[in-house]
């Protein structure tokens, strides 16, 4: 089998690097520091790295289909119609009031709808939460009782779903009707063993199979991993830093993998270990990513 070799696309040195997301128009990889509330849009074949920062953490985000952004923030959603916008709150913001919750890892379905889960940053209880925002607002309640809620990502066609409570070390799969957005067939998709990283961010392929960085807080870790629609690992891809924190795919024809990750909290020692921690990586692959779908509010 041969072997990937990624290579560091960006040496951001990201406390929390998160959320890669292609624009095709712009031929851009937009991208988050959670840490630094920070929102970035890399410009591949310039090396250009732009940012913003705000008032609260950015955990994820989504492109609108009229352009601008959805952020799912500290707090609850927000609305910025451009690049230098200021951020306007978008439907209930449900996470107020709760200082140890905040909006963490989240994506879009085929039909626009975002889904976002919160994490327990003090891990005082499990009461982080999986969410489903429609176009005109309202914020649903999908799933509750986790601390981590992590690695949403849907299917081409919409009829699967994924995502992890990250301590559980189990991503979950899910059965979706794509016109209602249901979930039902809840399953374990794979359970990764202890002590070799827990399951961050992920994205589907056109395949139908699903791509998930594994978080190490040692050493172990440090890897991305190509799961069957069963749950069989098909590739594994080792990455030069121990904590990996998502996948995503850009490029021309979506077979640019790019995976970022966390510098935060790492020892000197670490550090030195790992020199390019906090960078985005990149690597090919011969199967294309699923374009990200435009919020359709």
């Amino acid at each position: 089998m041969e072997t990937i070799e990624p290579v560091v696309a960006l040496d951001a040195r990201a406390e929390l690097g998160e959320s890669p997301i292609w624009h095709a128009q712009e031929k851009r990889l937009y991208w988050v520091d959670i840490f630094r509330s920070e929102l970035h849009r890399f410009d591949p074949a310039s090396g250009t790295d732009e940012c913003r920062r705000f008032a609260q953490p950015v955990g994820c985000f989504a492109f609108r289909v009229g352009g601008g952004f959805l952020l799912a923030m500290k707090d609850g959603l927000a609305m910025l119609d451009s690049w230098d916008a200021d951020p306007v709150p978008f439907g209930e913001q449900i996470l107020a009031g709760k200082p140890d919750l905040r909006l963490n890892d989240g994506c879009t379905d085929p039909a626009g709808r975002f889904w976002v889960g919160a994490v327990n940053e003090a891990k005082s209880a499990a009461d982080a939460a999986l969410y489903r925002a429609d176009a005109d607002g309202t914020v649903t309640l999908v799933e509750s009782g986790m601390t981590t809620c992590n690695s949403a990502a849907f299917s081409a066609d919409g009829t699967m779903f994924c995502h992890a409570d990250s301590p559980s070390h189990m991503v979950r799969a899910y059965d979706v009707d794509p016109v209602s957005g249901a979930l039902s067939t809840r399953r374990i998709l794979h359970h990764f063993p202890e002590g070799l990283g827990t399951p961050d961010g992920g994205w589907f392929d056109v395949e139908g199979c699903y791509w998930v960085a594994l978080f190490g807080l040692s050493d172990g870790g440090g890897k991305v991993v190509r799961l069957s629609p069963q749950g069989e690992i098909l590739c594994t891809v080792e990455i030069p830093t121990h904590r990996t924190t998502m996948i995503g795919f850009g490029g021309e024809d979506m077979r640019t993998a790019y995976v970022t990750s966390a510098r935060a909290l790492m020892s000197d020692a670490e550090l030195e270990r790992h020199p390019h921690a906090g960078a985005i990586f990149s690597f090919r692959v011969e199967v294309s990513g699923v374009p990200a779908t435009p919020f359709a509010g």
